[in-house]
């Protein structure tokens, strides 16, 4: 029987896509245990698949937590989220990712000049249908609005450079938003086989279109 070539593989996992999912799937954990569930995961791409594979490394893209202080719209109680619970989580896990083998850790950066509180969309809905009022309102009802910048504009140096230098040829993206279409074709057009794991959550046909395959682990994590 033949043997089959063995694939170099990258894999490339956005963080904040992964956390999220990562809470809907296996629930809260300690940075540590989310770091090793991180690397399990991952590994799992090298090990159960039927063809052979290599990790060339690991990739995760993420960004520290927010460090400035913010007042609350409704209680006007500012906060200093620098050493809030969330900052604190995100700075250990990264420390327990940066110690694990073939493990590349990317930081973007939050916007925090532009962070802010919004009313979540139910209840804003309720507000507007007048089941609610603004009296009624509870510091719970809003959310934190912050946005990233920098990880998708790292996500694609990283293929780039995998394509250009010829690091690996198979990518393993871990994530599940269309931005990264461009990334997907960049590595088909350069003949990477390029695969996706959205860890069970719906995918647009538009980047399933553009990928050379699907695989999800998620069900053989304990």
């Amino acid at each position: 029987m033949e043997q089959r070539e063995t694939r170099r593989t990258a894999i490339l996992v956005d963080g904040g896509y992964y956390r999220v999912r990562a809470k809907a799937l296996w629930g809260n954990k300690y940075p540590a245990a989310r770091a090793k569930e991180i690397y399990d995961y991952c590994m799992l791409h090298i090990t159960q698949p039927d063809e052979p594979r290599d990790l060339y490394r690991l990739f995760y893209y993420d960004c520290p937590g927010m460090t400035r202080d913010l007042e609350h719209p409704l209680t006007h109680i500012t906060t200093s989220f620098a050493t809030g619970s969330g900052t604190l989580w995100a700075k250990d896990l990264f420390k327990e990712l940066c110690k694990m083998r073939k493990v590349a850790l990317r930081k973007g950066e939050l916007l925090e000049s532009q962070a802010h509180y919004i009313l979540k969309d139910d209840i804003l809905n309720d507000l507007l249908s007048g089941t609610r009022t603004l009296a009624s309102l509870s510091e719970n009802d809003f959310s934190l609005e912050v946005k990233q910048k920098g990880v998708d504009m790292r996500i694609g140096l990283d293929v780039a450079s995998i394509c250009a230098n010829h690091c690996a040829n198979q990518i393993i993206l871990i994530a599940g938003d269309t931005d990264f279409l461009p990334v997907a074709k960049m590595a088909r057009r350069n003949g990477i086989d390029f695969i996706l794991d959205p860890m069970k959550q719906y995918v647009k046909q538009s980047l399933i279109e553009h990928v050379d395959g699907i695989e999800c682990f998620t069900d053989l994590m304990p």
